[in-house]
């Protein structure tokens, strides 16, 4: 675990091509050889990297799912556990770095993790339309602007920044549900 939780700082503070397994192994205080104890080359630790971080989602989200509620509830807590994993280290690396970097095996194992995040999105919205909770709408393009925002948090979100992960998720799932758009306000008849 160490050695994946370096990796992904080191990723994410110099980009995955700048980090060599010289530099893992320095900061650990450990020989190369004794890293390749661990691990097989830097493609395998980035592939962890990203499974440990969409293993979080995953898990969040299915104990959310498992906890039942409506689905605007449900929507809003999974959106919540997505925003704090990209503030993460592990979620940082994913959405920095990318699967542009992995060879094609691994980036089909990639894709097939995140099918599976996006699926439990989609059947969220689906559902909150179906409650009326939400507005009609594509749910496959809904899940992806929705994960597409929430993700963009972990190329900007610094630690030392003046927002929390809940703070940046509070607003994030405010902004992404209810818009921008200054509402009428409604009147109240008697």
């Amino acid at each position: 675990m160490a050695v994946l939780r370096t990796a992904a700082q080191l990723f994410n503070e110099r980009g995955f091509h700048a980090t060599s397994l010289d530099d893992i192994a320095e900061r650990l205080n450990v020989s190369k050889p004794t890293l390749y104890y661990y691990i097989e080359n830097k493609d395998q630790i980035l592939l962890e990297c990203v499974k440990m971080a969409l293993d979080l989602m995953q898990t969040g989200i299915g104990e959310v799912r498992a906890a039942g509620g409506s689905a605007i509830d449900q929507l809003k807590a999974c959106m919540r556990i997505y925003s704090g994993v990209v503030t993460q280290d592990f979620g940082m690396c994913v959405i920095r770095i990318g699967e542009d970097p992995l060879p094609d095996p691994l980036k089909k194992e990639l894709r097939r993790l995140k099918a599976g995040i996006d699926g439990h999105f989609r059947r969220l919205i689906e559902e909150g339309v179906a409650e009326g909770a939400l507005a009609p709408c594509d749910a496959k393009m809904a899940a992806f602007m929705l994960a597409g925002a929430l993700s963009w948090i972990g190329r900007w979100y610094r630690p030392d920044g003046d927002l929390t992960p809940d703070q940046i998720a509070d607003q994030a799932i405010e902004l992404l549900l209810n818009g921008v758009q200054q509402r009428a306000p409604t009147k109240v008849t008697t």
